[in-house]
């Protein structure tokens, strides 16, 4: 039986290790996203093109995460993790290297096959350790990650002018496959025997072995469906909202490239990331006194963030856009917080990763969708503002969808310090 504080750091160590991949994770997706001035004239490509690069990533990130999650319950997370730091780490650099824009497609598509395995599996495998009242700031903790890399990511454009676009991919690449072999290293061993979950606590099976039903449970279950549908619409939204922000606040309010990756992703996910220290805290507190408040929470958010979402495409006022944009990133890091800890609540323990796999299939295959549209209405002389104006109603249908879900498992409070017995 492992000793409570022996417990208590690994299961902190796994959150800070992970969280370092979680971050590189984002920076690497939103490289091109924050350089499409530099990028569009060397591939020589146009506003639609341009936005199928993030599309294709989306799409095809989005149909490989229902699998990935299955291979994660079944396989294990921890090779399943380093497996696919390494891969995605590898077409970063590939993505620096290539001379045309088909090179780019594929390098982004292979970018977004590995990267699909990671998230179902991190997610999956810290909320083992971490139960009750650590479940969401633990969580939160490892999400933090992505909005460093997606701020860091913000610095693309600047970095762009200063070294050519091409060095950030070859750079960052380089850095993950070297975290990578540190990983296979370092990285805890995950236990060869294990207690039942608190939330199934009749139960008594290896976490990283889903029952044959797992699409089916999920999929016949009222609250998980619920948050499918808020996954799909929250994707719809805010994907082509961040891909898109930069080359908004260049082309239709006239902010300088460098600027421009300021203002949007660094803004919006800078506000994601303080939204979700703030949600994770509350949710964790609010969790002991009333069980919906996994969802209830990221759904206050939504219910704010819509109308000011609306009004960054009716406004031309800087200061007054930026506001709004604060809010909405503060409202998907209230989400981020609480998105797997509320599946948690209404999903058997053996599926969490195949139940983040599919979450993520529909959010960000939506995103890819709606990324391409905006593109392609820009071309149309459609303005992103009012790209952004629909999204608005579509954050707003999320909210509702979010007060739907009712849980079904039980969390009994009590967080990894306190539950020795859980590893042998």
């Amino acid at each position: 039986m492992t000793k409570p504080g022996l417990w208590s750091r690994a299961a902190w160590t796994i959150v800070g290790l992970l969280w370092v991949v979680a971050t590189l994770n984002y920076l690497d997706r939103q490289l091109v996203v924050t350089m499409p001035g530099p990028i569009k004239a060397d591939l020589q490509i146009g506003d639609e093109r341009f936005g199928l690069l993030s599309s294709v990533f989306l799409w095809v990130y989005g149909l490989c995460s229902p699998l990935a999650g299955y291979v994660a319950d079944r396989v294990g997370k921890r090779p399943v993790i380093i497996a696919s730091l390494l891969l995605w780490s590898v077409a970063t650099f590939v993505s620096g290297i290539v001379t045309s824009f088909e090179g780019m497609l594929a390098a982004r598509a292979m970018l977004g096959v590995s990267e699909a395995f990671y998230m179902p599996a991190a997610v999956a495998l810290i909320v083992e350790y971490h139960r009750g009242s650590t479940r969401s700031r633990a969580t939160g903790l490892h999400l933090s990650g992505v909005y460093v890399g997606s701020v860091l990511g913000g610095l693309g454009g600047a970095f762009a002018e200063m070294f050519g676009w091409r060095t950030g991919f070859l750079i960052m690449g380089a850095i993950g496959v070297a975290y990578a072999l540190v990983l296979m290293i370092v990285f805890p061993q995950p236990p060869q025997k294990t207690e039942p979950s608190e939330d199934s606590p009749a139960q008594s099976a290896t976490l990283s072995l889903p029952r044959a039903g797992a699409f089916a449970s999920l999929l016949t279950t009222r609250g998980f469906l619920f948050l499918l549908a808020m996954n799909l619409l929250n994707g719809a939204a805010y994907w082509p909202v961040r891909n898109w922000l930069p080359e908004f606040f260049r082309s239709e309010i006239g902010v300088s490239p460098a600027w421009a990756g300021v203002y949007g992703p660094m803004a919006f996910n800078g506000a994601a990331f303080a939204g979700m220290l703030i949600a994770s805290h509350l949710s964790d507190w609010w969790s002991l006194r009333n069980e919906r408040a996994r969802a209830l929470v990221p759904a206050i958010g939504f219910m704010i963030a819509a109308p000011c979402l609306f009004m960054v495409g009716a406004v031309e006022y800087i200061p007054i856009i930026l506001a709004c944009v604060l809010v909405a990133g503060m409202s998907q890091g209230f989400l981020d917080a609480n998105l797997m800890p509320a599946a948690c609540t209404v999903t058997d323990f053996r599926h969490r990763a195949t139940a983040y796999g599919l979450l993520n299939f529909v959010g960000t295959t939506a995103g890819g969708v709606m990324t391409y549209v905006g593109g392609m209405l820009k071309e149309q002389d459609v303005p992103f503002g009012t790209t952004f104006q629909a999204a608005s109603l579509l954050i707003l249908a999320a909210g509702f969808c979010l007060l739907a879900v009712k849980p079904t498992r039980r969390e009994t409070g009590f967080s990894a310090e306190l539950a020795p017995s859980a590893m042998r």
